[in-house]
């Protein structure tokens, strides 16, 4: 697949790193699944979230507003057991928008080492990191590319229940995240249930992150956290406290779809009925 700017020189963001290594453990484990017509279940029984069928795969529609947003060059971070969706992606999607390719997490260590996984892909150069399982508004994913500079965007936690498929007890599992008065990063919370800085701010991450390559020194340094996983907020920590690395955040209010679980399914595709992919 090739672009259809190649020759393009931009001071904008080009490169996106979507994680789609993971298991899909809480999509495959709950019951709501039997509820699902047998194309889906056949999917979910999979683990691989981005293949679930709506009119088209989930990720097709991430991925069309990733174009849309102006991005050209994609890196998939799978399994080594993930030939369905490397097959989908590298032989019946074709794009004259994206360039695709792919890196291998070989064991689901976490969100840390997925990014770190993609680092030959990501060279030198400034690049977007996004979930394979979020659809993401254009605007938001637009600005960070614009950035091209270490960010995050921080979507509201109210806008986020009101807007879109996902109900407040699960936005309380979402890191948290501390904003200096100049709107940078002081602190991101994982699972912050509890803690202060969920209760005295709105602001969540829903892992939409603008990286430099500075992140894979973070990813490295970092050691497993209490669910043993290395995860990407706390790689984000180190950057910040000992990279001297100054996150900008963007706020937003805009809705996030999210496809965790088997009931996800029909509320999102309520959302997406009539989007179109242009892919």
């Amino acid at each position: 697949m090739t672009s259809t700017h190649p020759d393009r020189i931009s001071p904008e963001t080009e490169k996106v790193v979507v994680l789609a290594r993971g298991l899909g453990t809480r999509m495959r484990q709950s019951n709501q699944a039997g509820n699902l017509a047998s194309r889906e279940q056949a999917v979910v029984k999979t683990g691989v979230k981005a293949l679930i069928p709506l009119d088209r795969p989930f990720l097709d529609y991430v991925l069309s507003n990733v174009a849309a947003a102006g991005y050209r060059k994609v890196c998939l971070v799978i399994g080594p057991e993930h030939d369905a969706l490397r097959n989908y992606y590298a032989r019946q999607v074709v794009t004259d928008l994206l360039h695709i390719e792919f890196a291998i997490q070989h064991e689901p260590k976490g969100t840390a080492d997925a990014v770190a996984s993609a680092q030959s892909f990501v060279g030198s150069d400034t690049f977007l990191a996004i979930n394979s399982d979020n659809y993401y508004p254009v605007d938001a994913m637009d600005k960070l590319r614009q950035l091209n500079g270490p960010g995050l965007t921080a979507f509201h936690r109210e806008h986020l229940v009101d807007g879109s498929n996902i109900p407040t007890e699960r936005i309380t599992a979402f890191a948290a995240v501390d904003i200096s008065p100049d709107k940078y990063l002081n602190r991101i919370v994982e699972k912050p249930q509890g803690s202060k800085i969920f209760k005295s701010n709105p602001w969540v991450s829903m892992n939409l992150w603008s990286f430099t390559p500075d992140i894979f020194t973070a990813c490295a340094n970092i050691t497993p956290s209490l669910r043993d996983e290395l995860e990407i907020t706390d790689a984000v920590q180190y950057a910040i406290d000992h990279l001297g690395i100054q996150f900008r955040v963007i706020k937003s209010r805009s809705p996030v779809l999210d496809l965790s679980y088997p009931n996800d399914i029909p509320a999102v595709k309520a959302h997406l009925a009539g989007s179109k992919v242009q892919l």
